[in-house]
């Protein structure tokens, strides 16, 4: 069986432009761990597309190395058609994630991940705020930028619609700076209040409507001045809210159809509240330690949860596993 581990950034994705450090230093770890995940499985091959600028990766079996005078996506379409299954790595930024979800399904490829439609509401922050809104599901008060209400009290976030990670992100407290920071952003961009609490996130499984919680994690993003960033976190850090986050976990995987594979979900705990931010139709960094977090493959349990007719989650375990993303290793 052949496998398409497409992994946006380091896969060529920006191959004819410079390649951010944070994201890159992302991409290639969960890029690595899936191959690496994979790689221990019997009869499974795997094909990679990788940037020239870039170390080819091990554990692939077919690497295609991709220069400026390809035509990546040319390039993805024919490594899609060419294999079973697509395992897709790709932000949402720019609906790259949903064209190639979109160009395997176009190809009759098992997407071993959520539908494009299901891609296009999580992908986008204020269809996802209506969808949480309408199936009860606790969020933040969320306004498009081009929208705001006529006063606005205290710190807010804005952030774009479709963005991944804390890219085009910013902090502001003061109303009229923040009117000016959107000025150009209007299009783009949507407005929560500031919550304050612990940053956090869970992994789980879905299809069919049905979830299965893997980890409950603690996030590092640290705010300096305007700027957040991400610096990693704890697998099982908030291990404690289990319970809480799989009732969550269950309500958001009834609410967006088409939901499957890994999904990432992100949100604030405060005190006893809960605030769902985002939902990621994709690997997210968390991906990289789940294998020690879980005791057991995920990549195995993925093709189980696809290719069986009924799929049971077995027991697995909920060690707690740091993530450092600034020196781009995984430490116990």
């Amino acid at each position: 069986m052949k496998i398409f581990i497409c992994e946006f950034i380091t896969g060529g994705g920006l191959y004819r432009e410079p390649l951010p450090p944070s994201l890159l230093a992302e991409g290639e770890l969960m890029r690595d761990a899936a191959l690496r995940d994979f790689s221990q499985i019997a009869e499974i091959e795997t094909v990679v597309t990788c940037d020239a600028r870039l170390d080819s990766p091990t554990n692939a079996h077919l690497v295609h190395v991709v220069g400026v005078e390809q035509d990546i996506w040319a390039l993805w379409e024919q490594c899609i058609a060419s294999v079973d299954a697509v395992l897709l790595i790709a932000p949402e930024t720019n609906e790259s994630l949903e064209r190639l979800t979109m160009l395997a399904e176009k190809l009759s490829k098992l997407v071993l991940g959520s539908s494009s439609s299901a891609v296009k509401l999580a992908g986008n922050k204020w269809l996802s705020y209506e969808v949480f809104i309408a199936h009860d599901i606790p969020t933040l008060n969320t306004y498009l930028a081009s929208a705001l209400p006529t006063t606005l009290d205290g710190a807010h976030v804005a952030k774009p619609l479709d963005g991944s990670g804390c890219d085009d992100m910013a902090y502001i407290e003061d109303e009229s700076a923040l009117r000016i920071w959107l000025k150009d952003r209007l299009a783009t961009h949507i407005v929560q209040p500031y919550q304050v609490g612990e940053t956090a996130s869970f992994s789980m499984f879905c299809q069919h409507g049905q979830a299965y919680l893997l980890s409950c994690n603690r996030q590092d993003i640290r705010l300096k001045g305007q700027h957040f960033s991400y610096h990693g976190g704890e697998m099982n850090g908030l291990s404690q809210y289990a319970q809480n986050f799989n009732v969550l976990a269950q309500k958001i995987a009834h609410a967006i159809p088409g939901l499957a594979g890994y999904v990432g979900v992100d949100l604030i705990v405060h005190e006893d509240s809960f605030f769902v931010l985002e939902v990621n139709p994709r690997l997210t960094t968390s991906y990289v330690a789940l294998h020690q977090a879980c005791g057991c493959n995920p990549a195995q349990l993925l093709l189980e949860l696809f290719y069986n007719e009924a799929f049971t989650m077995p027991a697995i375990a909920h060690h707690k596993v740091e993530i450092s993303i600034n020196a781009a290793v995984l430490t116990d």
